[in-house]
C-alpha cells in the first residue's frame, strides 16, 4: 500500500451558473419589460454573494439510504449535489419537480457553507431550480427592508397575485419578507437599478438557520483538521477518524480493530483494514480500507466524513 503525506492544497471548483434568462422585449416609456436583473450583476462585482449558484445536467443518479446523490457536468466541470427531504426542488416557473437524469438544473447553497475539498465538489444544496422552456426566473438571495437583494440588482413589488409561503409552513404576508432569505420566482422586470418586478411566488427560507456571515464551528474545526491532518493512499484522502468523529459530536469506543461511534440513533462499526463497516446494522463499504497510519490514529476516507455531516 503506497502511502505518501501531501501538502495541503485548495481546491477551487465553484461553477457560477446563470438563473433562466427570460426574452427581452421592447417596451414604451413606463411600462415593464421582460429582462434578467442578474444582468446588472457585473455593475456590483465587489458585492459578496449570499448563495453560489453551480450549474450543470445531471448526468447520474445514485440513491443512497437516507439521500440520492446527482452528478452534475457542465463542459469539464463535475459536482455531486447530495440531495435529501430538505432540499428545496422547483422548476423554473415555480412548480414543485423531481430530478431525472438529464435536467439542466442550477443549484443555490449557501457561499459560506463549509465543505470537504474533495473530488468531485459534493454540495448539499438549499435549493435546485429545473430549468425548463417556460417563461421565469428564479432569484435566491437575502432581501433587505426595501425588499431589495444584496447585489441591489431586484427589488420585488409584492402584489395581490403573488403567492406567498415559508418553509415553516407559518402563514406569511408582504411585511413578513423584509430582512429574510427567499426564493423568488418571477417573469418581467424594469430596466431601471434596481430591476423592480411583481413576483409570481416567494418562498420565505425560514427554517434555514445559517445567516450571512456565519459558519458551523464545528464544521470550520472539522475543515481544520483535515487540511492539517491526511495522508494520500491510492489515490484516496485518508484523515482521522476519532479527532473529527468527536468533534462532529460522536461517542468514540475502541474495539482494538477499529471503532465504534454513534450519536442518538446512528451507529458505525469500523475496523481497520475492512472495506466493509456497520451503519444501524446495514452493511456499507469505503473505497480504501480505513488504517492505522501513524500510532493509535486511525485514518479513513474523507468521504465518510460528509457522511457524518449530514
Amino acid at each position: 500500500m503506497k502511502m505518501t503525506k501531501v501538502v495541503p492544497f485548495a481546491m477551487s471548483a465553484l461553477l457560477i451558473g446563470g438563473a433562466v434568462v427570460a426574452p427581452t422585449a421592447s417596451a414604451k416609456e413606463g411600462e415593464a419589460v421582460v429582462t434578467n436583473a442578474t444582468d446588472n450583476k457585473e455593475q456590483n462585482p465587489d458585492v459578496q454573494p449570499v448563495f453560489i449558484k453551480i450549474a450543470g445536467t445531471i448526468d447520474n443518479v445514485e440513491k443512497r439510504e437516507d439521500s440520492t446523490n446527482y452528478t452534475v457536468k457542465e463542459d469539464e466541470n463535475t459536482n455531486v449535489f447530495v440531495v435529501n427531504g430538505d432540499t428545496l426542488v422547483f422548476d423554473n416557473t415555480g412548480k414543485e419537480v423531481k430530478l431525472q437524469k438529464g435536467d439542466k438544473v442550477t443549484a443555490y447553497t449557501y457561499a459560506n457553507k463549509p465543505m470537504l475539498t474533495i473530488y468531485p465538489p459534493q454540495y448539499n444544496p438549499e435549493v435546485i431550480i429545473v430549468e425548463t422552456k417556460e417563461m421565469g426566473t428564479v432569484e435566491v438571495d437575502f432581501f433587505n427592508k426595501e425588499l431589495v437583494n444584496t447585489d441591489n440588482t431586484l427589488k420585488l413589488n409584492v402584489g395581490k397575485d403573488t403567492e406567498l409561503l415559508s418553509l415553516s409552513g407559518k402563514k406569511v404576508t408582504a411585511e413578513d419578507l423584509a430582512e429574510q432569505h427567499l426564493l423568488v420566482f418571477y417573469t418581467i422586470a424594469t430596466m431601471s437599478i434596481p430591476a423592480q418586478t411583481p413576483p409570481s411566488k416567494v418562498v420565505v427560507l425560514d427554517t434555514i438557520a445559517q445567516k450571512p456571515g456565519e459558519v458551523d464551528p464545528s464544521k470550520a474545526a472539522v475543515q481544520e483538521i483535515i487540511n492539517n491532518d491526511f495522508y494520500e493512499v491510492e489515490g484516496t484522502k485518508m484523515v482521522p477518524l476519532r479527532l473529527i468523529a468527536e468533534e462532529l459530536g460522536f461517542k468514540v469506543e475502541s474495539t482494538g480493530k477499529g471503532a465504534i461511534i454513534s450519536k442518538g440513533a446512528l451507529s458505525y462499526t469500523i475496523t481497520r483494514g475492512q472495506k466493509e463497516y456497520d451503519y444501524n446494522k446495514a452493511l456499507r463499504h469505503f473505497e480504501v480500507a480505513p488504517a492505522l497510519l501513524e500510532p493509535t490514529k486511525t485514518y479513513v476516507p474523507v468521504e465518510f466524513v460528509e457522511e457524518l455531516m449530514k
